[in-house]
């Protein structure tokens, strides 16, 4: 029998993190990420992870009287893992710093450690997080929310916003009847007194998901007059009184069970315009595009956790008279992990520093646009298996939910469903590279820093340039992000881990690769990889 892995330092154990995060700007934030990751990586936090999920949100629709609530109450598990995501300033402390100090990379590798030990309550985190540059669309109400957002305080009350001590803010976008194509949202929005930006309306539908129900309010799109627009409906009035938003249910998920999602239903429910009528896609994209970030993230950290609990009990476990890390065939499962997990950490830290730099940069902005959607596609696809081998690697063990590795794999399926499904992305995808061709360049560009190191990338590198020189077909672009994906992966190795980059090139590039995880080829030093993924201990 081997022991658990935790308590272990979540960030000192990942030396590709660490390089990632200096090389992106976040090398000053070491000394406070270090003791958050020991923080993180306490059998008490992993407790609270368990608890959170062990005992679902719980909606209240009337009080003892009668009377109409409308509330979420969650387990004190849940409040806690949010105290400590609020007192790191994982919502807002990118906020503080100026675009380039790394602040914004320091808190994506916060959200990468806790998110591996429990994932459901990233999403208000995240939401609040990313509603500033959607909210300053409206500096009126940006002035007044703002620092009700920025501040470092958790304060669960259902009460008046003002009157708290720090905000949460969520998003309502998709409905019933049309689910992606929010333009097919019936929801509408009446104005009062004129109404414009700023300008007051009430608010008459519904949404089938709302995450975060409990949330001090929420960015909505409706159907306004002038189109469909966005607004920020509060919970709570200023007068005090409740918003007329009621909760018919909670959604009873595969995985996330931390998270409330709801159906919340709007009758007369007031609530601001954020910039103009008929822009509302447009405001709303600048959240959605900041949360996109975060899912993708929330994939390598699920893969992460995973790859780290296989190999910690592979490199204990002693089976048919040696360790079972020292098995060739399962150092080769094990290497196969490992490599999906430290591009993905790769990819990760890469976006986070292009969405810090994309307001000062125009080469980082154009890049963004293009790889936040190629990494999102194509991490969140591989998190799932890699969970699951992983979960394979540690056997019946790894079949119990004392082992986290079943929540884990619960979790990963969402990640491709969450801010776009994979075809919406893939389309995505296309979109950006016709209408902002400038997106492309950026990103080859990127590739070809890498140009040199290897003849497989570089004639594939050829190739994907002439791909992209002609128009792709709809049903080919799922096609085209895979080789978008594996070509900046290669890249990021030959250019920053070299130790794996042959391996990942031979097997991704160059065809010397199964259908599944652990077929790697003959000429793979697969040991050495293997041993990269055992947390190191400090």
């Amino acid at each position: 029998m081997t022991g658990s892995l935790e308590p272990y330092n979540l960030f000192l154990s990942d030396p590709t993190l660490q390089r990632a995060a200096e090389r992106e700007g976040a090398g000053s934030a070491a000394v406070d990420l270090t003791a958050f990751g020991e923080r993180v990586g306490s059998q008490e936090v992993f407790g609270w992870g368990f608890d959170a999920n062990r005992n679902s949100p719980e909606l209240v629709t009337h009080d003892r009287v009668g009377e109409r609530i409308d509330e979420v109450r969650y387990h004190p598990s849940y409040h806690r893992l949010m105290d400590l995501s609020v007192g790191a300033g994982i919502h807002s402390s990118h906020y503080d710093g100026t675009p380039g100090d790394g602040a914004y990379v320091a808190r994506t590798v916060r959200m990468h450690l806790i998110s591996q030990v429990e994932v459901g309550h990233g999403c208000p985190t995240s939401m609040t997080g990313a509603v500033l540059p959607a909210l300053r669309e409206q500096p009126d109400l940006a002035e007044m929310w703002e620092p009700r957002i920025r501040t470092r305080s958790y304060d669960p009350r259902l009460v008046e916003p003002s009157t708290k001590s720090g905000n949460l803010l969520g998003m309502g976008l998709t409905e019933k009847q049309g689910g992606s194509d929010v333009r097919a949202n019936t929801s509408a929005a009446v104005a009062v007194d004129g109404g414009g930006p700023c300008g007051e309306y009430r608010l008459t539908g519904h949404k089938w998901f709302t995450s975060a129900p409990m949330s001090d309010a929420f960015m909505v799109l409706a159907q306004a007059s002038g189109g469909i627009s966005c607004f920020l409906v509060p919970r709570v009035l200023p007068d005090g009184t409740r918003n007329s938003l009621r909760l018919m249910r909670l959604k009873d998920k595969l995985g996330n069970r931390s998270n409330a999602s709801s159906e919340l239903e709007y009758t007369d429910a007031a609530g601001w315009l954020v910039g103009e009528e008929g822009r509302g896609i447009n405001v709303i994209l600048k959240m959605v595009n900041a949360t996109r970030v975060d899912v993708t993230n929330w994939s390598v950290s699920l893969m992460r956790q995973a790859v780290s609990q296989a190999a910690w009990h592979l490199s204990q476990r002693e089976a048919f008279g040696d360790l079972l890390i020292d098995k060739p065939l399962m150092q080769n499962v094990l290497a196969d992990l490992q490599l999906e997990t430290e591009v993905g950490t790769m990819m990760t830290m890469r976006l986070a520093g292009a969405f810090e730099r994309a307001p000062i940069d125009e080469h980082e902005a154009a890049f963004l646009r293009l790889s936040s959607a190629v990494a999102k596609y194509w991490l969140s696809k591989r998190s799932t298996p890699v969970v699951r081998e992983a979960l394979e690697c540690v056997g019946g063990n790894g079949y119990v939910e004392e082992s986290i590795l079943p929540r884990l794999y619960r979790e990963a399926p969402l990640n491709a469903i969450w801010e776009g499904a994979g075809n919406v992305i893939a389309l995505d995808v296309l979109r950006a590279l016709q209408r902002s061709p400038e997106s492309g360049e950026a990103f080859l560009a990127e590739l070809e820093l890498a140009s040199g190191a290897d003849r497989t990338f570089d004639h594939m590198l050829r190739l994907l340039r002439d791909t992209l020189a002609a128009p792709t077909d709809e049903v080919h672009a799922r096609r085209l992000v895979e080789q978008l994906a594996v070509c900046w992966g290669a890249s990021l190795c030959l250019r920053h881990e070299p130790e794996i980059a042959d391996a990942y090139v031979r097997s991704r590039l160059d065809g010397d690769w199964g259908s599944e995880l652990g077929t790697l080829g003959s000429q793979i030093d697969v040991d050495a990889i293997a041993r990269r993924a055992v947390p190191i201990q400090r």
